[in-house]
């Protein structure tokens, strides 16, 4: 027979209102009869009735993370970070895949799995600005991204510009002249590609180098091999390059595979600097220089700030969160210092901001 309340209350001594607020972890109650409930708990293995706690307080203690693809570096190791900041807030996280469909973006927003959860962190890929009214939802909702900016939802997005300006500022500070953009999306007006091509291109004007778009190597997918494919295209045309900005690091270790497997020397012949910083990146063959876009901070604030609107906490303006970024050198750009696995470059500061009210302003 299953351990009620009314057992614990009875072992210990007290009324069912204090087991039920010492398992609720009420912080008013005197330690010696939290004990006791505690004792007697542990005593007759009482376990909590977590579907008729979520009935009185319609919560469930879950998040849902969705994002486009986990196979991608980046993506597994942001959602290990939710789980991690989850789990600090006391709570589990539901982890929906929505691998490049539309239709499975909208079902996100929308579909029945919605009240399975108290809230959703969504990193939307193929939605855009003219699908903001999908993002006008009843429950408390979080946008990771690029790809739509202004929804009627907080918001954390990366400092795609500033930063992709950095790593190829960096690339010309070794004196590199040539400089190749490898992932672009050819007519992206938002998202990330657009937004780091950008950057790659007010770097070069910066330094003054001329834009030539025989070095922008176009990529769908950003996985390894694409970036692979890309490399390969430009140095089999017979393209000079000395040096490559690749819009992820899957695509810049694509690209070393493809320098290695021609025998380009790396960093000597061509540099090559990646974006996202993943875990891979440390133990490439070189090493390969990266921005951090400040990935655990991005989890932990989308994590915060859904906390924030679940319990009531924040009900006010909407808010854009952009946290600091970094660009960190390795050996694929031949500058770490000796005894040193790596080095930082350069930072961009992040910050906070209310979202416009015409909603569709893209903010670097």
């Amino acid at each position: 027979m299953a351990v009620t309340m009314q057992d614990v209350a009875a072992r210990a001594g007290v009324s069912i209102k204090t087991v039920s607020n010492v398992v609720n972890g009420y912080p008013h109650i005197r330690p010696a009869t939290r004990a006791r409930v505690e004792e007697a708990i542990g005593h007759l293995g009482y376990r909590i009735n977590e579907t008729a706690r979520s009935l009185r307080t319609r919560r469930t203690d879950m998040i849902t993370l969705a994002v486009p693809e986990l196979s991608l570096p980046y993506f597994a190791e942001l959602a290990d970070s939710v789980i991690q900041a989850a789990e600090a807030r006391g709570l589990t996280v539901l982890i929906e895949q929505t691998s490049h469909g539309r239709d499975r973006e909208v079902d996100v927003l929308t579909g029945k799995r919605r009240n399975m959860t108290d809230g959703l962190i969504f990193s939307p890929l193929e939605l855009g600005p003219e699908d903001i009214g999908l993002f006008d939802v009843d429950f408390p909702l979080v946008v990771l991204g690029e790809r739509v900016f202004g929804a009627p939802a907080d918001h954390v997005t990366m400092n795609n510009v500033e930063a992709a300006k950095a790593a190829t500022l960096h690339l010309a500070s070794l004196g590199r002249r040539r400089i190749a953009v490898i992932g672009g999306h050819e007519g992206e007006q938002v998202g990330s590609a657009a937004l780091r091509t950008r950057g790659y291109r007010d770097a070069l004007k910066e330094a003054n180098l001329p834009y030539d778009p025989e070095l922008v190597a176009e990529a769908g997918l950003w996985h390894r091999s694409t970036g692979s494919e890309a490399m390969g295209r430009l140095l089999d045309a017979g393209i000079e390059v000395d040096g490559v900005f690749a819009l992820n690091d899957a695509l810049a270790l694509g690209a070393l595979h493809a320098l290695h497997s021609r025998r380009v020397d790396v960093p000597g012949q061509v540099a090559v600097i990646g974006f996202d910083d993943v875990d891979d990146a440390r133990y490439s063959s070189p090493t390969l220089s990266s921005v951090d876009p400040g990935r655990e901070q991005i989890a932990r604030t989308a994590v915060d700030l859904l906390v924030d609107r679940i319990t009531g906490k924040e009900t006010g303006p909407f808010r854009r969160v952009i946290p600091d970024s970094r660009v960190i050198g390795r050996e694929s750009t031949g500058d770490v210092p000796e005894g040193a696995d790596e080095k930082q470059v350069a930072v961009q500061q992040g910050g906070e901001e209310p979202i416009e009210p015409d909603g569709l302003r893209v903010s670097a």
